[in-house]
């Protein structure tokens, strides 16, 4: 979940969002067993604005009670909700693991539940990760629709890109097949990964840096190269949208 979070207080959407709002709250939507990923979500984000409130939302009553001896309220709290996100308002709201339960038919409706309950301008980040964290992939979503795919991996142990799909959030992971976008994708970056292997002499962030510059000569918009973090990989949503 510290992908996540990284990239969250790394982009630049996110902090107007927080700054513009007067008092930002964020919810941590199904935190799970523990509840140290939204504790780790509170201390990140206060890096940006020191009043944020972070909120971490279960369905599960004995998940809440024992998330609440690490409460820090108004700075963090728990509480027991789902995609209605239990009456509040946040600006931000941290979907991670639990869409990926539900039929991929389910999940626009989903959103929009959540994002009904935000402000116009409010951000969802939806996403999946690996029990480890060595693999992450979301999206980023307004009231206008998805904006954005990212895909995160840990370089020491990566063998080709496309590993990575695994952890695709459920609106993309069944259409990682010939045909969609997102395949092309996926079958690109191993093609730039395996080409770019002679840069392993200098590392694998070095050799992931030139990867991505080559998916970038392919054409794949993948922005800025001071936006291409080692190991991350973020690509506008009509790049990767289902057929």
């Amino acid at each position: 979940m510290r992908r996540v979070d990284r990239w969250l207080v790394a982009d630049p959407a996110v902090t107007r969002l927080l700054w513009r709002s007067e008092s930002p709250l964020v919810v941590d939507l199904g935190y799970g067993a523990s509840p140290v990923t939204t504790v780790e979500l509170a201390r990140w984000l206060g890096r940006l604005r020191d009043d944020v409130r972070v909120l971490g939302l279960e369905l599960d009553p004995e998940r809440v009670a024992l998330a609440r001896s690490a409460a820090d309220p108004p700075r963090i709290d728990f509480r027991r909700g789902g995609f209605e996100l239990a009456g509040t308002r946040p600006v931000l709201v941290r979907a991670f693991n639990v869409l990926r339960q539900y039929p991929e038919h389910e999940v626009a409706g989903a959103w929009q539940l959540m994002l009904d309950a935000m402000p116009a301008d409010g951000l969802l980040v939806e996403g999946t990760c690996d029990e480890i964290g060595r693999l992450a992939a979301w999206v980023t979503v307004t009231a206008g629709g998805p904006r954005s795919l990212t895909l995160s991996v840990r370089l020491a142990d990566l063998d080709r890109p496309s590993t990575v799909a695994e952890r695709l959030p459920k609106i993309l992971i069944h259409r990682n097949v010939p045909g969609e976008r997102i395949h092309d994708l996926m079958t690109t970056l191993d093609e730039c990964w395996a080409a770019a292997s002679p840069h392993r002499a200098f590392g694998a962030k070095a050799r992931w840096a030139n990867a991505v510059a080559l998916l970038a000569e392919r054409g794949w918009p993948v922005g800025p190269a001071a936006r291409r973090r080692p190991g991350e990989l973020t690509v506008p949503w009509a790049s990767v949208a289902p057929s």
